[in-house]
């Protein structure tokens, strides 16, 4: 089990490594195993792979952001502008269903509403508009509609997770409750907590996945 001290070296050396991310504006404090990031990034992306890079390390069990972006005076747009741009982009992409999506801008932060078939379009929509020029955050508010009964749901998510992760799975329960899944039990990095996650995701009917599962080392 690694010591605060050692996890806080391991993250700060993650951040070093992308090199999409300024470290040196990023400070990393750890306490029991959260870490938590402060500091500034110029832009929305940065902060997002900020994120990203930190819930890689092995030992994470839970993370604080606090990191602020400050668009430089050149990334600066107005609402009205940014709000036509993601409106452009997400009529390009060929993963987002078109006119399915809803957009609001206020500030710079983008909330995005409406409904689509499977979650990957949901998080291609997101991940279409994150790197945009002007953006300082995005909500995903996208909800993914039924498409089976939910009977089969939670024999779809056992098996993805017996044919992905094969360990981990009799360590992990699902529950479904309507269109919602909750996740419990215990797996031994972030990245085995993702995976279950993101199978529950991938399994058609899906709206909500409440992820419960503790990380141990």
């Amino acid at each position: 089990m690694k010591t605060d001290a050692q996890l806080q070296k391991d993250v700060t050396a993650e951040l070093g490594w992308e090199p999409s991310i300024n470290a040196a504006e990023i400070g990393v404090e750890v306490k029991d195993g959260v870490v938590t990031l402060a500091g500034h990034v110029s832009c929305y992306a940065e902060k997002w792979d900020a994120e990203r890079a930190a819930q890689r390390v092995a030992g994470v069990k839970a993370l604080t952001v606090e990191i602020d972006v400050k668009l430089p005076g050149t990334s600066t747009r107005t609402d009205i502008d940014v709000a036509r741009s993601v409106e452009n982009v997400l009529q390009w992409a060929t993963d987002v269903p078109k006119g399915s999506l809803k957009v609001m801008v206020e500030n710079g932060w983008i909330t995005l509403t409406g409904e689509v078939d499977w979650d990957y379009q949901r998080q291609a929509a997101a991940s279409t508009i994150r790197h945009l020029t002007g953006v300082r955050g995005v909500s995903c508010n996208i909800a993914v509609k039924p498409k089976v009964s939910t009977s089969a749901v939670k024999s779809d998510i056992e098996a993805a997770l017996k044919r992905r992760a094969t360990s981990e799975a009799q360590r992990i329960t699902v529950a479904v409750h309507g269109t919602s899944v909750t996740l419990s039990g215990t797996a031994h990095s972030w990245s085995e907590r993702e995976l279950a996650a993101h199978s529950a995701w991938g399994t058609p009917g899906v709206q909500y996945v409440v992820d419960e599962i503790t990380v141990v080392n």
